[in-house]
């Protein structure tokens, strides 16, 4: 969110642990960032608009995985935004949490997932610091994107493709 925010993009944050949205009340205070409290677990999607998922420009999701919300997490994304999703994957038990098979991502599921989407990475493996498995995407949500003037799939937006 202080990477966002920083760069002046509006920013959300959703977490079910007071602290840590403790943690970025300096953001709030300035207006550069909500925050909302929510057991996105055990209670309703918190952030709707006319009873659907709000849409936002850029969905990012860091070491957390919750299967029955990817659907909403996906329909979240606006037209040209972008999913940015990391967390933990299948073999992270033998080198340490999490490792409940529920928690963890089996081979290319994340792709998977996102296959209505246009994926831009994916990666699926081992990091060494520290030691973790992992499965990374981004992908942008390509409906109504202007489609490439060679006939092929939606353009990209140039925002992604700048380093």
């Amino acid at each position: 969110m202080r990477w966002f925010a920083a760069r002046n993009h509006p920013v959300v944050g959703v977490d079910n642990a007071p602290q840590a949205l403790q943690a970025l009340d300096d953001l709030v205070a300035t207006g550069r960032a909500r925050t909302v409290l929510a057991d996105i677990e055990n209670a309703p999607w918190p952030l709707l608009e006319g009873g659907r998922p709000r849409q936002f420009g850029a969905v990012v999701v860091t070491h957390y995985l919750w299967r029955p919300l990817l659907p909403v997490l996906l329909a979240s994304l606006a037209p040209g935004g972008v999913l940015l999703y990391e967390t933990f994957a299948h073999g992270n038990a033998s080198v340490g949490k999490p490792s409940r098979p529920d928690f963890l991502l089996q081979p290319q599921e994340l792709l998977q997932h996102c296959r209505a989407l246009r994926v831009v990475a994916f990666e699926d493996g081992f990091c060494e610091n520290p030691p973790r498995y992992l499965q990374r995407i981004a992908a942008v949500n390509a409906e109504r994107l202007p489609p490439d003037p060679d006939g092929g799939a939606a353009q990209v937006p140039r925002y992604l493709l700048a380093a």
